[in-house]
């Protein structure tokens, strides 16, 4: 056997072994980011409510006295507090569920990063700890969808429209 021929057989096993890695990764990865961007959320959520759709008072004052969104170098108070910390308190267990099960996944990423946002306007210096990785993690899922082990993909692949010759797309 010729070095060339060697080479080639050790660069073939390496191209195969990184595709193989890659494909794995590509059923992997969703909902390791899905799960790493609901519990945050999640638990926060869970902080917020006394029993069923009972906001605690400490969410409330929090929305009411503690929160100030940080613009411009001001702090200003949130409008609605009451509305906001209700808003805040449905959106960190709802769109976690729907993270976690991978439903509505692009849009639930999507409406975390805007809480992300939000949340970087109340707490600016918690961005590089929190903030950076959440938002990270979002625009991830937006970027390369639910997975293929999730509902959407399910829902995706079932309605899919039939292809000619009896297969799917």
């Amino acid at each position: 056997m010729s070095p060339f021929s060697a080479m080639s057989t050790v660069e073939g096993v390496v191209r195969h072994l990184v595709e193989h890695l890659a494909q794995v990764a590509l059923v992997v990865a969703p909902p390791v980011l899905r799960i790493a961007l609901a519990l945050p959320f999640f638990k926060s959520g869970l902080t917020k409510w006394d029993s069923f759709l009972s906001l605690s008072p400490a969410a409330a004052y929090l929305f009411e006295d503690e929160f100030k969104l940080h613009i411009f170098g001001h702090a200003y108070d949130f409008p609605f507090p009451a509305v906001f910390a209700y808003f805040d308190a449905i959106a960190e267990i709802v769109l976690p569920a729907l993270l976690i099960l991978g439903f509505a996944t692009r849009f639930s990423a999507l409406a975390l990063l805007v809480m992300t946002g939000v949340i970087q306007l109340v707490v600016p210096e918690g961005w590089a700890n929190f903030h950076l990785p959440w938002a990270a993690l979002a625009v991830a899922l937006m970027a390369i969808g639910p997975g293929k082990l999730s509902v959407d993909y399910l829902a995706a692949s079932r309605y899919r429209a039939p292809v000619s010759g009896g297969g799917r797309q």
